[in-house]
């Protein structure tokens, strides 16, 4: 291997205690795969507009694949939320969202991707390092090879797609086998997502966003609290103060809101209030525009179901 991939395999081993040889050896089995750059270097010109971004996550198919993946894992999604308190179309939505219901999982060797981007990828190097040093612990851990594993170009595995770091951290046995197989088990796949947004401080029965009511003289000022489609969090009352509120009668609530805006059509948008459990699904992606698409198609799957 190359003089950094060494240092790495040495660095590995002695933090983790993991064979040094073998580490080296993995690594050394690792393919540098071009693709997987290209597609991280892409630049994202402008973000889509959530009329854009949501069309094919609301498409009859994914509400209908989710009500059969519902039907199929009833009995997890059930215990689930009795223990976690998150609503099943919350979890069905996540791994519809993901991989369209573990129709895709990915098809780049995860020790590839992980390695590509570790060693070969500047800009998010020491992450990816991180997330490489996690699978090798994972995989042993788990009991399988590191070689076999497939995921996203990102290194993302299994239905709920998580990263080696994630896996670790917040993936559960949930069939109750004593071992974790996010890609077979549905019951483990339930699970871990439930058990990764309590562990992201899912308030149980709380809401996620609201319509939001705001009085013409302040709308000008409303808006410019903006910034790409969301404003910084702040009490209901402050809020208040400004003419904004839930345009339907809602318990308050004693954290923060923020203002959602989504975009409805090239000239016209909506405006929600964000509640916490809003925030808590963009810990599992980022974006506005995910924990949006989670939320209503969850609403279409629960309607249709």
């Amino acid at each position: 291997p190359r003089d950094d991939v060494r240092a790495f395999a040495a660095e590995v081993a002695a933090e983790t205690g993991l064979d040094r040889r073998s580490v080296e050896r993995w690594l050394a089995a690792a393919r540098f795969q071009p693709q997987i750059v290209t597609l991280m270097s892409k630049p994202i010109v402008e973000p889509p507009k959530w009329f854009e971004y949501a069309t094919p996550f609301l498409s009859a198919d994914r509400i209908a694949g989710g009500v059969a993946w519902w039907r199929a894992n009833e009995d997890a999604l059930e215990r689930a939320e009795a223990k976690w308190g998150v609503p099943p179309e919350i979890v069905v939505a996540i791994v519809g969202i993901e991989t369209s219901y573990g129709r895709l999982t990915g098809s780049f060797r995860v020790i590839d991707a992980l390695a590509t981007l570790a060693f070969d990828y500047p800009r998010r190097a020491p992450f990816f390092r991180g997330e490489l040093k996690e699978f090798l612990l994972l995989s042993g851990e788990q009991g399988f090879t590191p070689l076999v594993p497939k995921g996203s170009f990102a290194g993302a595995m299994g239905v709920p797609q998580f990263m080696p770091g994630s896996f670790r951290r917040y993936a559960v046995d949930f069939d109750g086998d004593a071992r974790i197989d996010l890609w077979g088990s549905a019951a483990d796949v339930v699970g871990s997502v439930a058990n990764y947004l309590a562990r992201h401080d899912w308030q149980p029965g709380g809401r996620t966003i609201v319509p939001a009511a705001i009085a013409d003289e302040h709308r000008d000022a409303v808006l410019r609290r903006l910034d790409g489609g969301t404003s910084e969090r702040r009490p209901l009352d402050a809020w208040a103060g400004d003419g904004v509120g839930p345009a339907t009668l809602v318990e308050p609530v004693d954290e923060p809101v923020g203002l959602l805006m989504l975009e409805e059509s090239p000239s016209d948008a909506s405006y929600w209030i964000a509640y916490p459990n809003f925030y808590v699904i963009t810990r599992y992606n980022r974006s506005r525009l995910y924990a949006s698409a989670v939320i209503n198609l969850a609403e279409a799957i629960r309607a249709a179901r």
